[in-house]
């Protein structure tokens, strides 16, 4: 039984400002509910850059591979509107939830992914015009970034332990 409860993980989703102002947070939301995937902790909010700062700091590899351009492009896109950020637990959710998502550069995204069925822009457009890539969601990337992350994101009494359906066949 410990080693199955090592299993179950609790990973960071947040719907960015055009996953918001599209309109499409709910079918963001039901695709991991659909695979068993439940919602522990889930707030909308409009952070301050001292909170995305902290969220972004390993500044140091997002500058390697884009540039320091990129990550204050990135930074401006997030603040410019509310976020949804939800916290899901489950078998193995930090990359299902990955799965589910697809690579951050939504040019580069399958079909069947968030990221290949709602969005479409590459890093060169994003950043000849000089915008962060608006690609709907950040997932936590490891078990112990989820952990960072959400602790950044949610107080303690802002998640929730329950039963689910899903938890008859899964624990």
């Amino acid at each position: 039984m410990g080693k199955e409860k090592d299993l179950i993980e609790r990973s960071l989703v947040i719907c960015k400002p055009d996953a918001v102002q599209r309109g499409i947070v709910g079918e963001i939301l039901q695709r991991f509910e659909r695979v068993g995937l439940k919602i522990v902790g889930m707030k909308m909010v409009m952070p301050s850059e001292d909170i995305y700062r902290a969220h972004y700091e390993d500044i140091g590899k997002m500058i390697t591979r884009r540039g320091e351009s990129a990550y204050h492009y990135n930074v401006t896109y997030m603040m410019s509107g509310p976020v949804i950020a939800i916290v899901f637990e489950g078998v193995e959710a930090v990359p299902l939830i990955r799965k589910i998502v697809g690579p951050t550069e939504p040019k580069s995204a399958e079909m069947g992914t968030i990221r290949g069925d709602f969005s479409h822009m590459s890093f060169g457009y994003s950043d000849a015009k000089g915008i962060g890539v608006p690609n709907l969601v950040h997932a936590s990337g490891s078990v112990d970034e989820a952990k960072k992350e959400i602790a950044l994101w949610f107080k303690e009494d802002e998640l929730y332990d329950y039963s689910d359906l899903n938890e008859k066949y899964t624990r």
